[in-house]
């Protein structure tokens, strides 16, 4: 469910797919992701970003690099041809020095989102129950505060609601102290929306997709994680 789990889901015998793919396959479940596209030479990458349009965000895709920030392999507000070429490069040497001998598809090409509040939606699959579904505040929160909520698959409105408003940081989703509150119809809806395709695709054990950048109006899913069993 988190980065790790998924990771576990994968060597388990599962197939883990690129945040390419995976992101192509969660649009049929009718999540809003942000434009990407994978890139494997730097000439690419700069045709890529030219047609996503600039800025953009670089990211290396890897099977076997779970922290891509830890590594070196994001880069955030990249404009123009020569930097997104060079950017490019940096991605590949660092991510080379950091983890030596990871396997790298190539570098992905995504379109920059608008801020908001950063939160994840997980799945995983119980050998008795089956589909479980997680949400909590996103990025890095989650992994120091695990201030996360569980449902069993298939959720109601109301379990979405619920799941929504019972984190400890509930507030911070309203609007806490004048920061950008989120849109809770629209997490709430992308949780059904999750809900059902998994219990329609058996093939789909682990979802990941951390952060999602909830907006005023609408999230954006800018990171996504699914391993097929």
């Amino acid at each position: 469910m988190a980065q790790d789990d998924a990771d576990a889901g994968a060597n388990a015998g599962g197939r883990l797919l690129n945040e390419v793919d995976s992101k192509r396959l969660l649009s049929e479940a009718g999540i809003n992701t942000n434009a990407t596209e994978l890139a494997r030479s730097r000439d690419e990458a700069v045709e890529l970003a030219r047609r996503i349009g600039h800025p953009v965000v670089l990211k290396i895709a890897s099977p076997d690099v779970v922290h891509k920030s830890d590594a070196g392999g994001v880069l955030v507000g990249v404009s123009g041809d020569d930097a997104v070429a060079s950017a490019y490069d940096q991605i590949v040497a660092a991510v080379a020095a950091a983890q030596p001998g990871a396997r790298v598809d190539g570098v992905s090409v995504q379109a920059m989102a608008e801020p908001g509040v950063e939160v994840i939606i997980g799945v995983s699959r119980d050998p008795q129950f089956g589909p479980l579904l997680m949400f909590g505040l996103g990025g890095v929160l989650v992994e120091v505060l695990g201030d996360v909520s569980f449902r069993v698959a298939p959720l109601t409105e109301r379990d979405a609601a619920e799941m929504v408003r019972e984190i400890k940081g509930y507030p911070i989703l309203r609007g806490h102290r004048g920061g950008p509150p989120a849109d809770l119809d629209a997490i709430e809806r992308a949780l059904l929306d999750l809900s059902r395709f998994v219990d329609a695709r058996p093939d789909v054990g682990e979802v990941d997709l951390n952060p999602i950048i909830a907006h005023s109006k609408g999230l954006t899913a800018v990171d996504a994680r699914v391993v097929l069993v």
